[in-house]
């Protein structure tokens, strides 16, 4: 059985898991899972994962505004998000970021938060979670601007992008999508990334590995990614959950 298994990214606040959360929370540490961010997208969902986080021991919370949730942002959200982070088995802000696939948010004021909260990150010494999604140019700016430490979570960018990425000295996340068939960029990513810079991630419930795509996903999964991560690099799975909980341990300055 695998061990050392850490979830770099999850969202068990999601109602999907409403039916049985405890029971598979509850599950996990038989099953070798070590570790598991849980990250909000709101305050309700940032308190949530904070409150998770004191209920298990394995599992540790990340809060902030997603940029799907920017129309939910209200003055002083900035210091209750202040406030969250200041818990201690809080380890990073996020998941913030950039997302232009919809359109239903304005660009400018996506940046606007983003800035904020990445501000808000350093002042607090916390790295970031950042989910950049068709805004690949937007993202390499805002970040060379600001060096903020943290990771890229499910990586969708090139191996060129990723260089750019692991020179700023942050991580990259990688789930379920390298198992997918037509996986191109995601599988060169993955034979590319410098071992000390790789984490491993399901973002629960969505981004479903094979063979489970069509079902909701959950952490007990990663091993089928580790899997296939090890067939790329040519090493075994476990080696790549070792190394992954030992990369989530450092950027998440867990002990």
């Amino acid at each position: 059985m695998y061990h050392n298994i850490f979830d770099s990214h999850a969202h068990y606040d999601d109602e999907q898991f409403d039916t049985d959360r405890a029971e598979l929370l509850g599950s996990f540490e038989e099953n070798g899972i070590s570790g598991i961010v849980c990250c909000g997208v709101n305050i309700e969902t940032s308190k949530f994962a904070v409150e998770l986080s004191h209920k298990y021991g394995f599992v540790y919370s990340a809060v902030g505004f997603h940029p799907l949730n920017n129309d939910e942002y209200i003055d002083g959200d900035t210091d209750r998000i202040r406030k969250l982070a200041q818990d201690g088995k809080c380890v990073a802000i996020g998941e913030i970021g950039l997302d232009y696939h919809y359109e239903r948010e304005s660009r400018e004021n996506q940046l606007i938060l983003l800035e904020k909260q990445i501000l808000l990150a350093k002042e607090l010494d916390l790295p970031i979670i950042f989910h950049d999604r068709e805004a690949h140019e937007d993202t390499l700016n805002i970040l060379k601007k600001h060096k903020p430490n943290g990771v890229l979570h499910c990586f969708s960018g090139s191996v060129e992008m990723a260089k750019e990425i692991i020179k700023l000295g942050m991580y990259i996340g990688l789930g379920g999508a390298v198992t997918f068939k037509n996986a191109v960029k995601p599988c060169e990513v993955a034979k590319y990334i410098p071992a000390d810079r790789l984490l491993i991630e399901t973002d629960a419930p969505y981004m479903t590995p094979v063979p489970f795509r069509g079902k909701r996903c959950n952490s007990l999964y990663i091993p089928h990614t580790a899997e296939k991560i090890a067939e790329l690099r040519g090493c075994t799975a476990q080696e790549i959950l070792d190394l992954t909980d030992r990369n989530a341990r450092n950027l998440f300055n867990i002990r």
